[in-house]
């Protein structure tokens, strides 16, 4: 018989909490990948790293806390951990690929295009991964149509937000992005759970085996979580990124113009003291009046 599939068990506890996650990775790997345009001495593989794994790490944490409010009505769900691991490991490697063709070639249309492409299908990958690693007592059935119009949002989701991460700078616009960013891959999460339809069996046995959602979900979620957090808090006391690019220009400017030089690698500090009284004596003739020679 038919299952009931109720995707929003909690009501809209899980959508929002969902959204704001997706958000946050967004965000993060957005501001990781501008480090990198701001700067050419930084280090540009750890920040495209840093990015792609917040992105990644957003993504799933997303898919999965939506899913905590997925149930079909008739059958317990467990979830297969090797399946939801392997899920996690997809979504972070391929936007990584996404991330390090436009940060290492450049953001012309057709890397854009090829990127966007992969990191989609990576993104699409990973949510029907996912859905693989659903054990419930009866089949799980996807409408054609709706899971191809989720691919391609997930690929036009990626190429966006691609072309943000090296167009946009200004830490509003990023955020802004960001948000735009949560709204296509929500969707694309929810677009791809209407294709799913479940038929399930009378009978009950091997099909209910696995971890329960709390008991799997809520444990492996704590660590993208944290990892997230953690890479708010790089992003927050990078100077660069806090600062700006011009901001952090002038200042660098300025502090490299007011300091002292020593003439040599020598020079000890009773000697720039005395090289500093020494410069500002002309200016003080209080204080060259004392010192002036007697005749």
């Amino acid at each position: 018989m038919e299952g009931t599939v109720d995707g929003f068990r909690y009501g809209a506890v899980t959508p929002v909490a969902a959204y704001l996650m997706a958000c946050l990775g967004g965000a993060l790997g957005l501001r990781c990948i501008v480090r990198t345009l701001l700067s050419n001495q930084s280090w540009r593989a750890g920040w495209l790293a840093l990015g792609a794994a917040s992105i990644g790490c957003g993504i799933w944490t997303m898919h999965f806390i939506a899913m905590i409010g997925f149930q079909v009505v008739e059958t317990r769900i467990r979830y297969n951990t090797g399946l939801t691991v392997l899920s996690l490991a997809v979504a972070i490697v391929v936007v990584g690929i996404g991330v390090f063709i436009v940060g290492c070639r450049g953001a012309s249309t057709l890397n854009l295009s090829f990127a966007g492409v992969i990191t989609g299908l990576g993104v699409a990958a990973m949510h029907y991964l996912g859905m693989a690693a659903l054990h419930l007592n009866g089949t799980i059935r996807y409408d054609a149509t709706t899971v191809a119009l989720s691919v391609v949002i997930a690929i036009v989701a990626a190429t966006a937000a691609l072309w943000a991460a090296v167009t946009i700078r200004g830490f509003t616009t990023s955020l802004g992005a960001s948000l735009i960013m949560g709204v296509a891959v929500t969707g694309m999460h929810y677009t791809g759970m209407s294709a799913v339809s479940v038929h399930v069996h009378n009978r009950t046995g091997g099909s209910w085996a696995g971890d329960s959602p709390t008991s799997l979900l809520l444990p492996m979620l704590l660590g993208p979580v944290i990892f997230l957090l953690l890479a708010g808090v790089v992003v927050m006391f990078d100077p660069l990124l806090v600062l700006g690019d011009g901001d952090w220009n002038r200042r660098s400017a300025s502090t490299a113009s007011t300091a002292p030089q020593p003439d040599s690698a020598f020079e000890n500090q009773e000697d720039q003291e005395d090289r500093v009284v020494h410069a500002r004596a002309p200016q003080d003739p209080q204080w060259a009046a004392p010192h002036s020679p007697q005749r």
